[in-house]
């Protein structure tokens, strides 16, 4: 087995010593929590179906978990690249078996597969949806995460205090009351919360944490290259949709991730569903801006005045 030598009393690296694997990091939010897990010390595995050479699916630029795993590594971590499709069960039992035969060890699983924006047909009934891209939708949004977790929390519960957190959309409370259409986009952003709940209770008598975590709306870079916009000018999307304006950045998510990570008492949450805004008021970290976004209270308000609040009150 292969470990890195940390100083566990660092106080600058909390995640000394700690095994990740963060799923779908080839970029967007899912490359953010990896690397800021690296920032805080963790050795950390990075999966995709994106490799150097190779096309993705969404026809989008290659980014590639290569390239995060050197991020990783750069911020003060170790990534590790693994090349993996979590919709092939042999593939991710091979990569738990690398794992436990690399490290030994599993302290923090991330479920944080999507890529499938470019299936979403939104307006439509879900009758007149294709409905290929329903299913595509549902594997990639519900299917993964429960392989995912099928083959790595055997590793996970080895020892107390091991973490899994399920990335979804909006949080239960909110989704409850809001229909997230189309159809397959509803289903498959509400499911993992079900499955947070069921595997916090599958976890408890190991000492084990599961919940589940709802980004703001993430300045990815594909959401950036959809308003035809960079970082730099993201402002100016406001004048396609007001309400971007209480979008954010990736690294907040990977902030509250990190911040889980770290949290002694982070058992306190399992089962629930976690908006990274109210983690931001806990934990007391911002985006890059410095800012906290309020998203989900936010998109509240919109939603139930047909007006967009003024971003400033929620930040």
């Amino acid at each position: 087995m292969t470990h890195m030598n940390h100083d566990e009393g660092d106080e600058g690296k909390p995640l000394a010593g700690k095994v990740a694997l963060v799923t779908g990091a080839s970029r967007g939010g899912a490359r953010a929590i990896a690397v800021e897990l690296g920032r805080a010390g963790a050795t950390v595995y990075v999966t995709g179906r994106s490799t150097r050479g190779k096309a993705r699916e969404s026809g989008r630029p290659a980014e590639t978990v290569e390239d995060t795993a050197e991020l990783v590594t750069a911020a003060g971590g170790e990534g590790i690249p693994a090349v993996v499709d979590h919709l092939q069960a042999e593939q991710v039992q091979a990569l738990a078996e690398r794992i436990d035969r690399e490290q030994g060890r599993l302290d923090i699983l991330v479920n944080a597969i999507w890529g499938a924006e470019h299936l979403v047909e939104r307006g439509k009934k879900m009758w007149d949806c294709d409905l290929d891209k329903g299913l595509r939708m549902l594997r990639l949004g519900i299917e993964t995460y429960y392989v995912t977790s099928h083959y790595l929390l055997p590793l996970l519960i080895r020892r107390p205090g091991g973490l899994v957190v399920e990335l979804t959309d909006g949080t239960a409370e909110f989704n409850n009351g809001h229909y997230r259409a189309p159809f397959a986009f509803d289903l498959a952003k509400f499911a993992p919360f079900r499955m947070t709940w069921a595997l916090s209770e599958e976890l408890k008598e190991y000492g084990c944490t599961a919940l589940g975590l709802a980004p703001g709306w993430m300045r990815t870079e594909a959401m950036l290259d959809a308003f035809r916009i960079a970082e730099e000018n993201w402002r100016d999307g406001c004048k396609v949709d007001p309400t971007f304006a209480i979008s954010e950045t990736p690294l907040f998510t990977a902030r509250a991730v990190a911040a889980l990570a770290a949290d002694p008492d982070v058992a306190r949450f399992t089962g629930d569903s976690l908006s990274v805004g109210t983690l931001a008021r806990q934990y007391g970290f911002t985006d890059a801006d410095g800012s906290a976004p309020d998203s989900v209270h936010y998109f509240q308000e919109y939603m139930r005045t047909g007006q967009a609040p003024n971003p400033d009150d929620y930040r």
